[in-house]
């Protein structure tokens, strides 16, 4: 199946570059364990979208992992219409929280495995 390649704004590219240099401690370590394909797809960090930057993106399974810490306590309203309209154009969460990246990495990648389990069967049988 061909990736679906979904637009941007060509100004949130410097935002992107700068988020990735000033990763928060979660992503970091979350990053350290998906990175070079960690899980048999590639992920990418801090990727535009439209409008809205993600912390994870894998374009193969259109999966955008979002590590919520305390910048997120009060945008609740604002993620859930960015999610909902990143989903219109059929890009799947996994959201994790700051806390349990740092105190239960093994859970967050359990439900990474999972996660990606699921989509890649979907794949096959759709």
């Amino acid at each position: 199946m061909k990736n679906k390649i979904i637009p941007y704004d060509p100004k949130l590219k410097q935002l992107a570059r700068q988020l990735r240099k000033n990763s928060t401690l979660s992503e970091v370590l979350l990053w350290q364990k998906i990175k070079n394909r960690a899980y048999g797809v590639q992920f990418h960090r801090q990727v535009p979208l439209l409008n809205y930057i993600v912390d994870f993106y894998c374009h193969e399974l259109m999966l955008a992992i979002e590590v919520d810490g305390n910048s997120h306590d009060h945008k609740y309203e604002y993620d859930c219409k960015r999610q909902r309209r990143l989903e219109k154009e059929g890009v799947r969460f996994l959201r994790v929280s700051d806390k349990e990246v740092k105190q239960g990495m093994f859970s967050v990648l359990l439900k990474v495995e999972q996660t990606i389990d699921i989509l890649r069967d979907k794949q096959k049988h759709p």
